[in-house]
């Protein structure tokens, strides 16, 4: 069965590999305090709602560094990126918009139909309000999440399923009674 890929993307310490672990329930990708302890490529095989696909952890970008190995980290990440059928462009709220962002943002443009912006570090509804600092890199609305504490987690997953797997309705020629409940939450 061939699974789709979902990279994680991202500059140094916005909590790539923290949630990389979440989503794959396991502490597979070492989290520092220290950046830059990521510097390949983490595959895991995850599920979610009955769909499998393939995650990645990539270490942070920094587009206009000439170090040798935070070019190996560029390349690393170029390679998931053409691997993955979705890229989630994590961004750290409690910092906000960076140069370094931006400049991520530009380097994913060929790639804008297949990145969801996500907001990490959003750890209560205060932190919700800084995600519209993000509309400026262009992908729009960013998606708000706190990977160390696992909020927003499952509807994440979701939007992810419904990204990578396509829509089909299935008629069901039976007899049975069909119910459908509607109203507003709560």
């Amino acid at each position: 069965m061939n699974l789709s890929t979902v990279v994680i993307i991202g500059r140094p310490n916005v909590g790539k590999s923290t949630l990389f672990n979440r989503i794959a329930k396991k502490r597979s990708a070492i989290v520092d305090f220290v950046e830059g302890v990521t510097r390949d490529r983490k595959y895991e095989e995850v599920e979610w709602s009955g769909t499998s696909f393939i995650l990645t952890d990539t270490g942070g970008i920094i587009t206009d560094s000439e170090h040798a190995i935070d070019k190996e980290v560029r390349k690393h990440a170029e390679i998931a990126i053409s691997e993955g059928e979705l890229i989630i462009f994590l961004v750290d709220t409690k910092v906000g918009t960076t140069d370094v962002d931006m400049e991520i943002a530009n380097f994913l443009r060929p790639y804008h139909d297949r990145v969801l912006l996500v907001a990490n570090k959003t750890d209560n509804e205060k932190d919700q309000l800084e995600v519209y600092d993000f509309m400026s890199l262009g992908y729009g609305e960013a998606f708000p999440i706190a990977a160390v504490n696992g909020r927003n987690i499952g509807n994440l997953l979701d939007i992810i399923i419904n990204r990578i797997t396509p829509l089909e309705y299935q008629f069901i020629d039976d007899d049975s009674i069909k119910v459908s409940f509607v109203g507003k939450p709560n």
